[in-house]
């Protein structure tokens, strides 16, 4: 195995040791523990826990930034809002079905990171864009793309947290009513702001 499959290994464990454990449960120990590999190797691809927490940042926001040009969702020519909130509605869906551990454990880090700026900071941002955002706003025509942008976002992450572990988390994601539900929101949020 490369070392770059290896860290890659390692990275996708530690996610689902947060997701599964909670991040007290993150140390190299008990990675090695988990992939089955001789004592010390986590720590030898990643020699601190810092190290490691900014590779999961990295993983994640990566792996986002993928997802969201697979789903070729494009401001280009005039905008259909409920067109629009149909294609949000599915990659939002695809993103709770496939990437439930991303979602828990960026979470989770995210409360644990708050004193540290920098990584807060990177992985408040791992998930939307805003730049997209307010691409899809000034399509759209709203003057204040930048506050539209923002709002949007807050929404974003306020739907995928009810999601994955607020009241609508038994609303299984994969299904006609979870695609739904995504789509009336969604439709419902960008009719009310192109008014």
């Amino acid at each position: 195995m490369s070392t770059t499959d290896r860290r890659a290994l390692i990275v996708d464990a530690a996610i689902d040791l947060i997701a599964t454990q909670g991040i007290r449960a993150l140390t190299h120990r008990a990675l090695d523990t988990a992939l089955d590999l001789p004592a010390g190797s986590a720590s030898y691809y990643f020699r601190t826990k810092r190290a490691l927490i900014e590779a999961i940042v990295d993983r994640i926001t990566t792996r986002s930034r993928a997802d969201f040009i697979a789903a070729q969702l494009t401001t280009a020519g005039p905008v259909d809002p409920d067109a629009t909130a149909r294609g949000i509605a599915t990659w939002l869906d695809r993103l709770l079905a496939e990437r439930r551990n991303h979602l828990i454990a960026r979470h989770a880090l995210i409360l644990d990171l708050l004193s540290d700026t920098e990584l807060h900071t990177s992985l408040a941002r791992s998930l939307f864009s805003a730049e997209r955002a307010r691409e899809l706003f000034r399509a759209m025509g709203i003057p204040d793309s930048t506050t539209a942008a923002a709002d949007f976002i807050a929404l974003l992450e306020g739907v995928v947290f009810d999601r994955f572990a607020g009241s609508r988390a038994k609303l299984a994601p994969g299904t006609p009513d979870s695609l739904r539900q995504l789509t009336t929101l969604l439709t419902i949020y960008f009719r009310g702001i192109g008014t």
